[in-house]
């Protein structure tokens, strides 16, 4: 079934970033815990905290949530990551980017006028055909697709390849 979301996260930057990370929508369960990539199956923070060698905990609960979005910020800004979506509305069934119809792009203006963003990434194959699609005829920044921590697509990319391919994030 079809729903019309809005995105409601705020992007994570700072004025030190140099890449900006793009994911496609917020999942239902990033948008209840009001951040990116916070369903438990997800492999994204696990894929970072081995980029990074940073360990991170892991909220087993909803009072540990904002615990787990201060401790991811500041990895993100640490490594001068920024991090959003790359739209800002759309429908879509559930986490399904397959689904997704009538899509909005976000308005990037702000962290690109104002931090030094370098590189663009998409997390997986759909934010990368929308980003390519209706952002780089405005940003004209190139994005560089890696591949999705989705756990649909574990069999294709398992967590130490996905390590591998984001270590790319470290800009050594």
């Amino acid at each position: 079934m079809q729903e019309h979301i809005s995105h409601t996260i705020a992007p994570v930057w700072d004025k030190n970033c140099t890449a900006l990370i793009l994911g496609t929508m917020p999942s239902p369960a990033s948008r209840k815990a009001a951040f990116f990539y916070m369903h438990p199956q997800n492999r994204f923070w696990k894929v970072l905290s081995a980029v990074f060698n940073e360990p991170l905990n892991y909220p087993n609960s909803s009072d540990q949530q904002d615990a787990a979005r201060k401790e991811r910020t500041e990895l993100l800004l640490r490594h001068h990551l920024a991090v959003w979506d790359v739209l800002a509305d759309c429908e879509i069934s559930g986490a399904q980017d397959s689904s997704i119809r009538n899509p909005v792009p976000n308005d990037f203006s702000v962290i690109l006028e104002t931090a030094n963003i370098k590189k663009i990434f998409t997390t997986g194959q759909t934010a990368y055909k929308l980003y390519t699609r209706l952002c780089l005829p405005i940003t004209h920044i190139p994005a560089v697709c890696l591949p999705s921590p989705s756990p649909a697509n574990q069999g294709r990319w398992p967590l130490d390849k996905l390590i591998a391919v984001y270590s790319s994030l470290r800009g050594d």
